[in-house]
């Protein structure tokens, strides 16, 4: 019997709808927020560097150009399956991991997440992703957040309609697309902090920034332990 899927899985869906087009569904401009943290709080490259959520791999592969060493990790097979193909001279860095359930035996120095908690709607399952960072960083480590929103707007889709077919325009090309509609819950700044609070979590700095064109307003908090 299949087991059940998760709705937070429905990206997979999105992934294989939009790569049978021949298009990706994110641009190749990385996200300038990550290397910009790496920077501010580290001083060498010799860092282990985690991503939760890499999709289709544009920010990891920026950083393995630079020289850092990064696991890159989805929840997606379909998506880790275009980074090791795309990025097949580094296809060991990419790796299929549900930071829900799973865990990995190695502590990172920086771990960062773009644009993929607004993907958890429920609760425990917010909770059980702070937990994940929790545990795999290192003593020292921080990490970055960044959720879809303007600081102020909560909303949040229906669960039960992850998987169902919705017409979404591609960004690069304005073609019509029919494609899972996946999940989305978009905090407030108020509700985002006080879930980092309550994970034990230290901020060190939050605020509002751009990555364009995928996402033009975003917020981002960097915490540690």
């Amino acid at each position: 019997m299949e087991k059940a899927r998760r709705y937070y899985e429905a990206y997979d869906d999105r992934y294989k709808q939009v790569h049978k087009e021949s298009l990706t569904w994110f641009s190749d401009n990385n996200s300038k927020i990550v290397i910009d943290t790496i920077n501010h709080y580290f001083n060498n490259r010799k860092i282990n560097i985690l991503e939760i959520g890499c999709g289709e791999g544009r920010d990891a592969n920026f950083l393995l150009k630079e020289g850092f060493n990064v696991l890159a990790t989805d929840i997606s097979s379909t998506a880790i399956n275009y980074c090791k193909k795309t990025y097949h001279e580094k296809s060991e860095c990419f790796q299929v991991l549900n930071c829900l359930t799973d865990r990995l035996q190695m502590k990172f120095d920086f771990i960062y997440a773009v644009a993929v908690i607004h993907m958890l709607v429920k609760d425990d399952d917010r909770q059980s992703f702070y937990e994940f960072i929790y545990n795999q960083l290192c003593e020292s480590g921080i990490a970055l957040i960044c959720s879809i929103g303007n600081g102020t707007e909560e909303r949040k889709t229906d669960i039960s309609q992850s998987f169902e077919l919705q017409k979404r325009t591609h960004e690069s090309t304005g073609k019509e697309l029919l494609i899972a509609g996946t999940s989305c819950r978009v905090v407030s700044f108020d509700t985002l902090l006080n879930e980092i609070k309550d994970n034990n979590f230290t901020l060190l700095n939050s605020g509002i920034t751009s990555i364009e064109p995928d996402f033009p307003t975003i917020m981002f908090t960097i915490i540690k332990k």
